[in-house]
This record gives structure tokens, sequence and C-alpha cells, in this order.
């Protein structure tokens, strides 16, 4: 019989292109999927896999160079937003169509925040692009999702890694991808992959510069594109400034940096948290050094990264494993909340009580 796996998939931007990795890793060693519970990215991958889209969305994301990726972004000017997300929720549409999360076949959590109320919202019911598009708000790029008199954003501003949502699955065991790690210095992409992958991943990266798409260029195009949104934001003493457009968009760039920087430091801190509250039978930390929240182009590479860093971790825990039955120990063959060493069951509380959403 295939083990069952309550998989976590957490945010981290474009880093979270690793759970299709990790995905295809399971699946290419027989272990079967019993649900899934996903933040910000982690949402939209799980979500898209649990719909049976997964394959088609690689194939597109696989083909996005720097210069799709900037087509993609949709610039508003809007104060609770820098960015609609509109165009990537189209294409989803187009994968997906208007799905709920009830008529999946597996269990399904998208985890986001409620603003006013500041608390987790758990959706697992009701149209899966709407609750995929509520995690991926990310405060203050992605505008948020209003609904009945709600603010939502991503859940990772609460719950970066949701574990919780597993402990009532009836699984094997609970595998947990974390895509926002802090390491003890910055590790990089190339690092972490195969000799070969690695090569590859740079002959990639030479490619893009010798056609003019390198990254700096592309990123000078972003910059230049959101610098209008974010300088509107500015006080009236800086508005009143006569300074060049130059200066302008770096400044307003800097401020985009930032944001995203201390949402990283800050989810990075509670996905610890949140491990450390409810610990994983697997846990596979993808640094958040290996690339940049915005660096979309590089999917295939972190994919690689994804089903790497899963096929070191299976192969850990398949060898504990079968120590553990040479050896004549009992092995708990399911994950139920009372496993976790607390005789009544008792459960770690989240940061703040979710409400769960239909």
């Amino acid at each position: 019989m295939k083990p069952r796996v309550s998989l976590v998939l957490g945010s981290g931007g474009a880093r979270g292109y690793a759970h299709i990795g990790v995905i295809e890793e399971l699946e290419a060693r027989g272990y079967e999927i019993a649900s899934i519970s996903g933040c910000s990215m982690g949402a939209l991958i799980g979500g898209i896999h649990a719909a049976g889209q997964l394959d088609a969305y690689r194939d597109w994301v696989c083909k996005l160079d720097y210069f799709d990726v900037l087509r993609l972004v949709d610039i508003t000017w809007s104060a609770m937003g820098a960015m609609r997300a509109g165009k990537v929720m189209t294409k989803l549409e187009s994968l997906v169509g208007d799905i709920r999360i009830e008529d999946l076949p597996m269990p399904f959590t998208a985890v986001a925040t409620d603003l006013g109320r500041q608390r987790e919202v758990w959706f697992q019911s009701g149209p899966l692009l709407r609750a995929i598009r509520a995690s991926i708000a990310v405060p203050g790029i992605i505008t948020p999702v209003q609904e009945n008199g709600h603010v939502l954003v991503d859940g990772g501003l609460l719950n970066p890694l949701p574990i919780i949502p597993t402990v009532s699955v009836d699984a094997d065991l609970v595998l947990a991808v974390n895509a926002t790690a802090q390491t003890p210095r910055p590790v990089t992409l190339e690092e972490l992959l195969p000799a070969d992958q690695a090569a590859q991943e740079h002959a990639r990266e030479i490619e893009r510069e010798a056609e003019g798409k390198s990254f700096s260029g592309w990123l000078k195009n972003v910059r230049t594109r959101v610098q209008g949104m974010v300088s509107s934001f500015n006080d009236e003493e800086e508005a009143s400034e006569n300074v060049s457009w130059s200066s302008q968009t770096e400044r307003a760039w800097s401020k985009l940096d930032m944001m995203l920087a201390s949402f990283d430091i800050t989810q990075a801190a509670l996905a610890k948290y949140k491990v450390a509250g409810y610990p994983p039978d697997i846990l596979i930390d993808v640094p958040k050094s290996v690339c940049g929240a915005y660096e979309f182009h590089r999917a295939e590479a972190l994919i690689e990264l994804g089903r790497y860093l899963t096929a070191q971790a299976l192969d850990r825990h398949e060898r504990q494993r079968d120590r553990t039955m040479v050896a004549g120990e009992p092995v708990d063959g399911r994950r139920h909340p009372s496993s976790s060493g607390d005789p009544q069951g008792r459960l770690p509380l989240p940061l703040s009580s979710p409400k769960r959403h239909g």
C-alpha cells in the first residue's frame, strides 16, 4: 500500500516553484498525497495540483522569461497594493475553471489573513481561485481581496507554514516544505543543485545575457513600471522636491524591496515557530537566499531543486524507518493529533484563532 502523505506547502514567492518538484518526487517514489495545506505560493501550487492541472502549469511557468514575467505585472494605482494579479489569475482560470474546493479529490486548505479581525482564515470550501487569490495577496504588493466587509491578504502574515490543518487527516506522515528557511550563511541556488543541474542553470543565465534578457535589464524595466505607483505614496514634502525620474525610481524600488525583504524575514521567523509547535515527520528547507521572491523566470532550476531536496529527505526518512523496523520497535503507521507526544491530544495554539471560510 502506498504511504499516504499530508503535504504542507509554505509561502516564499518564486521559491515556491520548488513545491512542484516536491510533488513530482513524491509521486515518482510511490507516495500518495492525502491532503494539501498551503499558504501563498504554496496554496497556488497545491490548489493547481489538487485540481489536476500541475503539468500544464509547470509547462507554462518553465517557458516564462524575464519579459513574460514583466508582462504579467499589472500595475494598479490603488493605495492597497502595487499589482492586481489579474493576468495571473486569468491564466489559472483557464487551467482549472470555476472548480470548488469541496469538489477536489483530496482535502485542501488555503490560508489567508483577515486584516480587520487579525486572524487566520482557512479556505476549505468555496471557489478554489478565490481562496488562492486571497492567499497570495502580499500586503502592499498585491491588492487584497475584499469580501463581505473583510480585507483578506497573504496567509504568510500569520502562518507561512500551515501545519495545523493537516493533523486530522488519515495519513502516514506529514511532510512540510519551508520556502523561507533561514541558513547560517547565504546559499545560492547553484550551490544546492547537483553539479550537472547547476551547470545547466548557469548556461541558461549565460544564454539570457547573450540574448539581451539579462536580469539587470529586466529589473530596470520592473523598477520603471512600479515607480509611478509607489512614488504616489510619498509625503507632500517628498512630492514637492525637484528630483530626477531615475532617482524617484530608485527610491520607489527600494521601498518595494524593503517591503518584500521585511515580509521574508517575518515569515522565516514565524515558520520556525510553527515547526517547533508541531514538528512534521519530514521537513524540507528551501533557503530564502537561493533567489529573490520575484525571480519567477527561474522555474526550471527551482523545480529541480525541489526534487533534489525531496529525494534527500525521503532517503533519510526511509533509512530511519528501516532501521526502526529492523530493531523491532513499533511503528505507528498513522498520524493523529494524539501521536505528537501529548497523551490528551492537545495541540499547540496558532498565533491567532483561525476562521474557516466557505
